[in-house]
């Protein structure tokens, strides 16, 4: 037997390499690494392209504008191809808004915006592809809600569309809450809108004492107007109000119309909010939204009461200290205005609305007789036939002749004159028994002028049985 050497080759006979399984065989790896390298070739060529030539716009679920665009989107989608913009999907979700009134009624909006996938739109001539992707793993904390990504791609000549995009899409957004006031309400540590905005109410519906809104007005936007002397003389520029008094006085719909007047939108903020602790009461004052008033109601209730449930267990964890540190600590915010609403002054402690911490204290009482005029004009006006006061002008008013003037209705000889009327009722029962402005405006919206006068004695009745009006 021959000993093998240190190398052998194999030698390979020209019959072998013509075979044609050999052939094939041959074939289909060259094919096969050429499929390959063409693959690898294509994704490489993919990938520069996409870097070269297109360029993508992440927006997240954190950042205010994914709501705008998403709102945006839902605009598109009801009005198709409108001002030339066209939006292409077939994956929809649907958002619902519910309303639930204090009479029990309810209304509810459904809103289909794109959902999670892949969409096309096509803006100013321009194909955009937006994908929505949702990560059920990761979540907010604040909100509970899964993390989402809305990505935009498109050619990178035409990245100067976005900034055009977001703008237009925040424009519609706040043109929603135009001549409106937005309610924020916190949701754990964020604000969170509430409901639809409110349309904004007139300063003077809200019919207080004479002098009291002009007071708050004039204070408040003197301070607005001063933030630059307040900078200058290291003050921090911060401004706190209390409004106290009966309840149904008024107190939070002054705010709400002042809020409207001054373009400013209100945050309200309950301290008996279940899960609330100091760390995240003053998270939240330093982190409300722009141009808004914080307002606390009810704050003597806040710290009363905390009687620990065997299911429920403290509903909130702020502490008084924490409140005050958080109104006027060191870690308390700048660029603030604080209302605060009570139906009991004298349950406050006096280190809570020392100045500082309120700078100013108003009395909202129940109605004087002057309150109760102008608010009883307000309901009912001065009609044209009904503004005389005197016999001579019934008569003109009314065509009526001397002899029959005595005969007209008492609603012939005007609204002012009712409204007097009602006013001396009201000065003669005051003395006795109060009535809220509240009762008053629901006893005028259930029926005439002449009878709301007239039927006064069954208000104040109903007052004693009941002493105790609803805010």
């Amino acid at each position: 037997m021959p000993i093998p050497g240190p190398l052998e080759f194999t030698y390979i006979s020209a019959n072998s390499l013509s075979s044609p399984y050999f052939s094939a065989g041959f074939g289909l790896m060259g094919v096969g690494a050429g499929l390959a390298i063409f693959r690898r070739g294509g994704v490489v060529l993919a990938g520069l392209a996409r870097r070269r030539l297109l360029v993508s716009l992440e927006i997240p679920s954190k950042d205010r504008s994914y709501a705008w665009f998403l709102e945006w989107m839902s605009v598109q989608a009801r009005t198709p191809k409108s001002r030339g913009i066209s939006l292409r999907s077939h994956q929809l979700s649907v958002e619902t808004n519910y309303t639930q009134h204090d009479n029990g009624s309810s209304d509810v909006q459904f809103s289909l915006v794109p959902g999670p996938g892949t969409h096309w739109i096509k803006y100013k001539g321009t194909w955009m592809q937006v994908v929505r992707e949702r990560d059920s793993k990761m979540l907010d904390m604040t909100s509970g809600t899964p993390w989402e990504t809305v990505t935009l791609t498109a050619l990178s000549r035409d990245r100067a569309l976005f900034p055009l995009l977001l703008s237009e899409a925040r424009d519609i957004a706040t043109r929603r809450q135009e001549g409106k006031v937005v309610i924020y309400t916190a949701w754990g540590a964020e604000w969170k809108q509430f409901g639809t905005p409110r349309l904004k109410r007139d300063v003077n519906s809200v019919v207080l004492e004479k002098g009291i809104s002009e007071r708050i007005e004039k204070d408040l936007i003197s301070f607005l107007n001063r933030a630059k002397w307040y900078s200058e003389r290291g003050i921090p520029y911060r401004r706190g109000y209390l409004l106290y008094g009966p309840p149904g006085s008024g107190k939070t719909s002054f705010i709400q119309a002042l809020a409207g007047k001054l373009s400013y939108n209100i945050c309200v903020l309950n301290l008996s909010q279940r899960g609330l602790m100091d760390d995240k009461l003053t998270h939240l004052l330093m982190n409300a939204p722009e141009r808004s008033i914080i307002l606390l109601e009810d704050v003597d209730a806040a710290f009363n009461k905390r009687v620990q449930s065997s299911s429920d267990g403290y509903q909130s964890s702020v502490t008084f200290s924490g409140l005050l540190n958080a109104l006027d600590g060191v870690a308390s915010s700048e660029e603030r205005i604080i209302f605060m609403t009570t139906n009991h002054i004298e349950r406050l402690d006096p280190a809570l609305i020392r100045p500082g911490r309120v700078d100013l204290q108003e009395f909202i009482g129940d109605a004087t007789p002057e309150q109760a005029r102008r608010l009883f004009l307000r309901f009912y006006g001065e009609s044209s036939m009904a503004t005389a006061s005197t016999p001579a002008e019934v008569k003109e008013a009314v065509g009526a002749s001397e002899e029959e003037t005595s005969s007209v209705p008492s609603e012939m000889r005007g609204i002012p004159a009712l409204a007097d009327e009602l006013a001396e009722i009201v000065a003669a029962r005051t003395s006795t028994r109060s009535v809220s402005m509240a009762s008053l405006q629901g006893h005028f919206i259930r029926q005439s002028a002449e009878d709301a006068v007239r039927s006064m004695d069954e208000l104040f009745t109903q007052r004693e049985e009941s002493p105790n009006d609803s805010p």
